[in-house]
């Protein structure tokens, strides 16, 4: 039996291993996981993460057989690791902990059936998949109760601009005829993290220097809490004139899809004046269409 022979077979054996080992271990997480994509909006768009990432995985298919494999038994440790974390989550109640643990599983199988350089190769989309977990509540508390509150901060500026009287206690704004609390499902951290994600692969096709992917990233977060207060705003405004009705059902519900596409329009604006003042040297949207 040839080296090469070996190596395939190992490599297959310990991918083979790994999947029904992940399968007895991880069945029950994926699922409730799924489930939360299903069922919170906040994270509906994990349902496109993974087949995404396994798009980056495709188009690095050409380097990754291009580089040796080169087995680190790091990677066993880094395995056993993330299984004591997943061992942590399950007695602890903790999802977000059960969750991450599938990451480092991966992590440490790559590492330990190719290698570093493999790793190294692999790293955006392993990284990606973060994308696709829930963060823990505590985390998410923290971070949705200051932005209702610069939202409300800012309806409540620009109700003022438009001549609006509104007196605000916190994050409810109380008008003439209603009063509109900005909830945390009006926080924008769902259009946060939709517009984070849509960002970081618009950046991936528009430029392939790191710099500007990350600049095309972090300013989703702006243009994301911008347009959000500006539904808040608006929202106040259409209950003004219109009343309450404009604020609640379907009316409410179609902001939130249309100020989606306004961030959008804006990202898609910031993108082309940053690619007018830093030229790509080709961007991947080119080199697909080329092809």
């Amino acid at each position: 039996m040839t080296e090469s022979t070996r190596s395939r077979l190992f490599t297959y054996g310990a991918i083979g291993a790994m999947l029904v080992g992940a399968a007895f271990l991880y069945g029950n997480v994926v699922a409730k996981l799924v489930h939360d994509w299903g069922h919170d909006d906040n994270y509906s768009h994990g349902f496109l993460i993974v087949p995404i990432a396994l798009y980056f995985v495709w188009e690095r298919r050409h380097r990754l057989l291009n580089v040796e494999p080169q087995p680190n038994n790091l990677g066993v440790i880094v395995i056993l690791g993330s299984v004591a974390t997943l061992i942590a989550g399950i007695l602890g109640a903790e999802l977000f902990l059960s969750r991450i643990s599938m990451i480092g599983v991966l992590v440490g199988t790559v590492l330990f059936v190719w290698g570093n350089r493999h790793l190294t190769i692999l790293a955006l989309p392993i990284a990606f998949l973060l994308l696709m977990i829930p963060i823990p509540a505590i985390v998410f508390n923290q971070i949705a109760f200051p932005l209702q509150l610069w939202a409300s901060r800012f309806g409540e500026v620009a109700l003022g601009f438009a001549g609006v009287p509104v007196l605000r206690e916190g994050n409810v704004m109380t008008l003439a005829n209603i009063s509109l609390e900005v909830a945390e499902a009006c926080s924008g951290i769902r259009s946060l993290v939709s517009l984070l994600t849509l960002g970081i692969v618009y950046g991936y096709f528009a430029d392939q220097r790191t710099g500007t992917r990350t600049v095309i990233a972090l300013m989703t977060i702006p243009i994301a809490i911008v347009t959000n207060g500006l539904r808040v705003a608006g929202t106040g405004i259409a209950a003004h004139f219109y009343g309450a009705a404009a604020a609640t059902g379907f009316f409410h519900e179609f902001s939130g899809w249309l100020v989606f596409v306004v961030a959008f329009a804006l990202l898609f604006v910031f993108v082309r004046l940053l690619l007018l003042v830093r030229p790509p040297r080709q961007s991947r949207l080119e080199v697909v269409h080329a092809a």
